[in-house]
């Protein structure tokens, strides 16, 4: 049996996330955050030597086109839609993988959308891309509810869909707002029966959540740990799997073509 296949992936874009809970903020003031948390989280990962899948916004891509273009090999470069806050399935799929794959000089092949929301498969593939990874299987109260979909990756339209983790049966989400909210002797528990019965885990943070959220009206669940405790508590968690290797951290790309060659 393949060792289980751990996904950290970071969805880069600029932090709107303040725009819906009212608070007014420039658009350069949302790419200067998403910079500053970016920088944090990059020097953990670099420093932890994992690749990771970068789901990134071309708004975020052409205003920092320089860390695009220098972008360690080791991880992968994907397309999280051209804006973040709006969305044209028509022009923003093929437009932003264009735009990343010619900052970047990599080939583009998976797509994430904001917010998880539903895009047609038949668009994403239309524009390009072999996989993606937009589905969170569970229900999100005010957001969707997928407790109906798969759980573990699954082929369809001529596309990999790599789902977000969450536990076999309860559905309990892995996803960010989990990471920062639960204890970490519980996120790390509910992480191994993942790897134990789904074989994957497939984890998505965002860049803002590492800056200094002290100056903005967030509620606690959302900016809990800003300003260095999440940084601290995702490296004693990488490193608590890295010291057990007992999985595999791995690009979705990568993990993709495993899937396809059966291994």
């Amino acid at each position: 049996m393949a060792t289980p296949k751990i996904m950290i992936t970071l969805d880069v874009e600029e932090c709107d996330i303040l725009l819906e809970y009212g608070f007014e903020i420039s658009l350069e003031e949302q790419l200067e955050v998403s910079r500053k948390g970016l920088k944090i989280f990059m020097e953990l990962v670099d420093a932890l030597e994992i690749p990771i899948t970068i789901f990134c916004t071309g708004v975020f891509a052409e205003n920092n086109p320089l860390w695009i273009s220098g972008l360690h090999p080791r991880h992968e470069l994907a397309s999280h839609g051209y804006f973040h806050g709006s969305f044209d399935a028509k022009k923003d799929l093929k437009s932003s993988k264009e735009l990343l794959e010619e900052l970047s000089g990599r080939k583009v092949t998976g797509f994430r959308m904001a917010r998880m929301q539903y895009v047609d498969e038949k668009e994403i593939k239309l524009a390009g891309y072999q996989y993606h990874s937009s589905l969170n299987p569970t229900w999100i109260p005010g957001r969707y509810d997928h407790r109906d979909k798969p759980t573990i990756p699954f082929f369809e339209h001529g596309l990999w869909n790599v789902p977000a983790s969450v536990t076999p049966n309860t559905r309990i989400p892995l996803f960010w707002l989990a990471f920062k909210n639960f204890p970490l002797w519980f996120f790390t528990y509910l992480s191994h029966i993942c790897l134990r019965k789904n074989r994957f885990l497939n984890l998505y943070f965002h860049p803002w959540e590492f800056a200094d959220l002290s100056a903005y009206p967030l509620p606690f669940h959302v900016k809990r740990g800003h300003g260095g405790a999440l940084k601290a508590k995702l490296e004693s968690y990488v490193k608590g799997l890295q010291k057990e290797n007992s999985a595999n951290f791995i690009t979705m790309n990568e993990y993709i073509k495993n899937l396809s060659d059966g291994k």
